[in-house]
């Protein structure tokens, strides 16, 4: 009797190790492809950056490079808008002193899909596009695919740092270009599902002396 009732519990002890092993066979052939995820996430890169001077200010024009996820294309798809943030910097060099900076600037993009229209709209933005506050500021351009807009998105044009006499008349400026898709303008579930996701990682940052273009 004494062994009839022990066969079951060496029976279930067998079982409970089995579907241990089976879950740490399964853990370890599933982080290499996580891995392997993370390392297929598009780099970003700033491919340009221009500093030009017109009679109502200076600006700088950039370029950003690329490949939006397909994690982040589903995200679209569904309707859901994404943002992205370009930042510049302008520091005035001192060689007794840290630089000093001069200018900073920031454009907010908004890119949503319309279901209606079957377009995509990107609005941008010198604060942040949320709410009625956001949306009176901004500029809308409508898209009729998903490649146009990212194109939009990727060509940072005529940025405006500030006035000439605050910028200064050096011949070159010290400029530092941040690009990113901000995830913290997501809706609440999202931003918790995307915590760790490479695919979310889209970040460029440059930083370069540039001397001062004359427009023409």
């Amino acid at each position: 009797m004494k062994n009839a009732r022990a066969e079951p519990c060496r029976r279930r002890g067998a079982t409970a190790l089995a579907a241990l092993l089976l879950a740490c066979v399964l853990l370890l052939s599933w982080l290499p492809l996580t891995a392997a995820a993370q390392g297929r996430a598009a780099a970003a890169s700033v491919t340009q950056m221009r500093l030009e001077q017109a009679d109502d200010g200076v600006y700088l024009t950039a370029a950003v490079q690329f490949e939006l996820p397909s994690l982040v294309e589903e995200v679209l798809d569904k309707g859901i808008a994404i943002y992205f943030v370009a930042e510049a910097e302008v520091f005035q060099e001192r060689w007794y002193w840290t630089d000093r900076k001069v200018a900073q600037v920031t454009r907010h993009m908004r890119l949503a899909y319309q279901p209606l229209t079957r377009r995509w709209r990107l609005n941008v933005s010198p604060v942040p596009i949320t709410g009625a506050a956001g949306f009176g500021v901004s500029l809308n351009q409508n898209f009729d695919s998903l490649a146009d807009a990212m194109d939009a998105v990727k060509r940072i044009g005529r940025l405006r740092l500030g006035d000439a006499a605050e910028i200064g008349d050096e011949p070159t400026h010290q400029v530092v270009f941040r690009f990113r898709l901000d995830t913290s303008q997501l809706p609440r579930p999202f931003q918790i599902g995307v915590v760790g996701q490479a695919d979310w990682n889209i970040v460029a940052e440059r930083s370069a002396k540039l001397a001062l273009e004359k427009q023409r």
